[in-house]
């Protein structure tokens, strides 16, 4: 290469080369990518659905890392590791009091299935340090969150991302809900950045009769090619309502989209991101890997997913969720203007729908900014509101599950403390972070005690616990059980 022979400094080959593909890539469209050896293979895992390590929810207090949860059945719980322990060390490697990035920390942990790693650790009320050999496994990474009755008949299950195992994961949940008498059920999309296409497919097979189109695609050098529904689905005569918010891409608009065109379910929220882009994975000799866009996705009445976009310019497509906030869209139904020249026709029902990008909902759920105040957001950003739960569960996790035998007496009888959020009031006072009145503070601390105590719910529990907490705020939740007439 002539640089690397001629130019006046060294240079870095690698990233001299890795430069030039990102370059090329920026100018085609917004998601033709680049991805290194390490970016490939945190992709791979998290659509995988699993990875290599040691399993253990964590976070970091003070500068040592407080185990939150071992992964049930996983290697740590296994070994004895508990929440509230500290590890410490890493076979030879101190990782407390050193300030680690929180990725060299996750390096340490992970590594090959079969092999072992041995841990320091310090637990509160033991006075010696003690020391595991833990073999590392296959950990799980769950995309149903949460699944369970939210009202009599309606069940709800949040899926958080599309993997390999999505579809499974949300059959199991589907069962269960089945079980206790589920015949309406709330899927909820929000903020499901997507993942693989097949497992949309699978996913809006269950709701779709023989020979339904589930989605379609097709590019200039790409020939088209019909997913349909195979007939086979579980889930043909079960009422259903989707929720999407402006965060809700790919593979989630596909499973929406058809779903609305076959007039198989409400969809509820808000105008989703609209990316409709198929890219083909191209993997190189060193383990990186370029993702380049080879079709566009349609759904079944014609409409592509897909908004527009300005080759060679993501940062304006970067900010088209900004826009549409300023535009008015999220906020107001009146500032939403359809595109009339791109309308569809549902296909059962012949209902209006409108092309465009994105998938537009049946029933409008407008964002309600004064929902979070100014200085709640400046709480979370400081990580303030993180670290003073992280002390409290910390110190308070024996009393709670003693006091609270159950999921459900906690959620009935729990309180947030005041001396949990006059702490944090406290501190966020001492970083000059403060309310801008008495006002401000009194619109903030209800929703702050909703989110303490969802959080505290998932430190103890599980992330569907922190759902069954957390979603008495969600007003496009909300308006679906309004809408499914539940009481």
């Amino acid at each position: 290469m002539m640089i690397n022979s001629a130019y006046v400094d060294s240079v870095d080959e690698n990233k001299l080369v890795e430069d030039g593909i990102r370059g090329m890539l920026k100018g085609l469209d917004p998601h033709s990518s680049y991805s290194t050896p390490e970016e490939a293979k945190a992709m791979h895992e998290s659509l995988e659905g699993d990875f290599e390590g040691i399993g253990v929810q964590f976070n970091i207090l003070s500068d040592t890392l407080v185990v939150i949860q071992p992964t049930l059945n996983g290697p740590s719980e296994k070994a004895g590791i508990r929440p509230g322990d500290r590890i410490v060390w890493v076979d030879d490697s101190l990782i407390a009091g050193v300030k680690m990035p929180r990725a060299n920390i996750v390096k340490l942990l992970r590594g090959k299935k079969g092999s072992k790693v041995r841990l320091g650790v310090i637990r509160p009320g033991v006075s010696e340090r003690l020391n595991f050999t833990i073999k590392r496994d296959v950990i799980p990474v769950h995309s149903v969150e949460s699944a369970y009755m939210i009202k009599p008949g309606i069940g709800y299950v949040h899926v958080s991302s599309f993997g390999e195992k999505t579809h499974k994961e949300l059959m199991d949940g589907v069962d269960s809900l089945l079980h206790h008498g589920m015949n309406t059920l709330v899927l909820d999309l929000e903020d499901n950045g997507g993942g693989l296409m097949g497992a949309a497919v699978e996913i809006a097979n269950e709701f779709l009769e023989p020979g339904d189109t589930i989605v379609y695609m097709y590019g200039r050098a790409t020939p088209m090619k019909v997913y349909t529904a195979r007939g086979n689905g579980r889930l043909r005569n079960i009422k259903v309502y989707v929720l999407v918010n402006e965060y809700t891409a790919s593979a989630a608009e596909i499973v929406s989209g058809a779903l609305q065109d076959y007039d198989r379910a409400t969809i509820v929220g808000r105008r989703t991101f609209a990316k409709g882009l198929v890219q083909r994975p191209v993997d190189l000799p060193d383990g990186s890997m370029m993702r380049i866009t080879i079709a566009h996705y349609y759904t079944p009445s014609g409409r592509c997913i897909q908004k527009p976009y300005k080759k060679g310019d993501p940062d304006d497509y970067a900010r088209d969720i900004e826009n549409r906030l300023k535009h008015g869209e999220l906020t107001s139904i009146d500032s939403i203007h359809l595109d009339k020249n791109q309308k569809y026709y549902t296909r059962r029902l012949h209902r209006v729908v409108y092309g465009g990008g994105g998938i537009m909902p049946d029933i409008f759920v407008p964002f309600d900014s004064t929902n979070i105040t100014h200085f709640h957001r400046q709480l979370a950003a400081k990580n303030i509101i993180i670290n003073h739960l992280l002390t409290y569960v910390d110190h308070e996790r024996k009393p709670l599950l003693k006091r609270y035998k159950s999921f459900a007496d906690f959620k009935r009888n729990y309180t947030v403390p005041a001396v949990l959020t006059d702490s944090i009031i406290a501190d966020a006072k001492s970083k000059k972070v403060e309310p801008k009145d008495k006002a401000e503070l009194d619109a903030t601390l209800p929703l702050l005690r909703t989110q303490l105590k969802a959080l505290i719910a998932r430190d103890l529990w599980s992330l569907n616990e922190y759902y069954q907490i957390w979603n008495d705020e969600n007003d496009v939740l909300r308006a679906a059980l309004k809408a499914a007439g539940a009481k």
